[in-house]
């Protein structure tokens, strides 16, 4: 069965952004940066750092880094042209392709917490130089949109009694950041 793995596309920031997910979520790490040189087409930080990618297209001998901007990306000698990461044992990959595709809340990711304290810590790591938004929604300081979301709030709004599950609803609509003892007292007041 083949796997779905998520593709971000950044401006330029993509190694940062990587650097700042892994030390926000647990089980987490680089694998590898891929980056223009003016040798060879690409380099790889890690383990086969020495090997270069493969070229393309019909100037195959020319070296990636000398096409100029739209042959592999807009990178100088040096810059991460792409790379890949490891977020709590989930597979993304990433490029820095310049500004053309800004991220938008269309996309998000959503981060399933157990208690407050999770929610807490994810909605203030992740938060931090970013915005926050409504019901839970943030948007990080490189535009990636997130939802950290309880698992008590799904219970909830999944409740047999429509009243509760309404007001446990409509409690979550008011709220940035969302508060598992602000639904429950909602849903308990109903």
């Amino acid at each position: 069965m083949p796997s779905i793995t998520p593709s971000l596309w950044f401006d330029n920031d993509l190694e940062e952004a990587a650097e700042f997910y892994t030390s926000v979520f647990p089980n987490s790490k680089i694998e590898r940066m891929n980056r223009f040189t003016a040798d060879e087409p690409l380099a790889r930080r890690g383990d086969d750092a020495d090997e270069p990618l493969a070229r393309r297209g019909d100037d195959a001998d020319e070296p990636l880094a000398r096409r100029g901007n739209g042959a592999a990306g807009p990178g100088a000698s040096g810059e991460v042209v792409s790379g890949s990461f490891v977020l709590d044992g989930t597979g993304f990959v990433g490029i820095n392709g310049g500004p053309q595709f800004p991220f938008t809340e269309a996309v998000s990711f959503m981060v399933n917490c157990h208690d407050q304290d999770e929610v807490d810590y994810y909605t203030e790591r992740l938060l931090d130089g970013g915005q926050e938004s409504r019901c839970g929604w943030l948007k990080d300081r490189f535009g990636v949109s997130w939802q950290i979301v309880p698992d008590r709030l799904f219970e909830l709004l999944g409740d047999p009694d429509p009243a509760r599950a309404a007001a446990a609803a409509t409690a979550m609509l008011g709220m940035r950041k969302i508060v598992i003892a602000d639904l429950e007292a909602a849903a308990n007041d109903a």
